[in-house]
């Protein structure tokens, strides 16, 4: 059956698309029929839909339909017909991916049940911009980091940008917000969890020399302008750094974690 198209960017039909974040999310969203978010490109729907997560709209090109008859069996249920430029003047990506996705957002883990259950994990405290979160899940997700806590100040892993960044592996690293996070720490370390926090202070570790001997770690991140908070520093366990040459005081956190999260798994 070819699928419905749409040509008229006034579609309501077309509406989530345009939306920012917190319309997606918010509350007036939630009483409509539950948040939602958005997946660019087909890979990133695919592993939506591998993840369980329920497609709400699909706009596709030519190509992007047969992509998505690969591994979409009822594609066509939700799916419409759109062309390039329709797609770029809606979501205001420069280069129009062929597909574009909109799901019912799923819950997030259960705090509780994933703070016991993880062997290593990452923690990010005021890590506000989507690309490093998205960078810093693909990461985890790479190296086998098997969950991520961020506070109430950190960017979303299922924002659009995070989640195309991350290239759809926040469905592999299951998240969950932490409302204290020195609290949190203090929790873990009584449970024998090594908390190791990542800082370029020169009176921390150097990562090359440090040995955690404990099975259990979570390794913390900070904002790249302060760093981690002097109540989460001095709760963990552990301060490491990753050494630099004289003059560079300091990595990208993404670029951090990918050392950091390699070096201590």
């Amino acid at each position: 059956m070819p699928l419905t198209a749409i040509t008229d960017e006034s579609d309501e039909r077309l509406d989530p698309f345009r939306w920012r974040e917190r319309r997606l999310t918010g509350v007036l969203q939630q009483r409509a029929g539950g948040p939602l978010f958005i997946a660019e490109g087909d890979l990133v729907t695919q592993r939506a839909l591998e993840a369980g997560c329920e497609p709400v709209a699909a706009l596709v090109s030519e190509k992007g339909e047969a992509r998505l008859a690969a591994f979409a069996p009822d594609y066509e249920r939700y799916s419409y017909l759109t062309s390039e430029d329709l797609r770029r003047n809606i979501t205001g990506l420069g280069v129009p991916l062929d597909v574009i996705s909109l799901f019912k957002r799923p819950m997030p883990a259960d705090l509780a049940r994933l703070s016991a259950s993880f062997t290593r994990g990452v923690l990010v405290d005021h890590v506000d911009n989507p690309v490093n979160i998205g960078s810093i899940t693909r990461n985890a997700a790479a190296l086998g980091w098997d969950a991520m806590f961020l506070d109430d100040n950190s960017a979303d892993p299922l924002a659009r940008r995070a989640l195309r960044v991350s290239m759809g592996n926040a469905f592999h690293v299951p998240h969950s917000r932490v409302s204290d996070v020195a609290g949190f720490v203090r929790t873990l370390n009584a449970e024998g969890v090594a908390t190791i926090a990542l800082t370029p202070g020169s009176d921390a570790v150097p990562l090359r020399e440090v040995r955690i001997d404990q099975p259990r770690r979570l390794l913390l991140f900070g904002s790249e302008r302060e760093g981690l908070d002097t109540n989460v520093m001095s709760a963990c366990t552990h301060r490491v750094r990753i050494e630099m040459q004289e003059g560079v005081d300091s990595l990208n956190v993404a670029a951090a974690s990918a050392i950091a999260c390699y070096a201590l798994r």
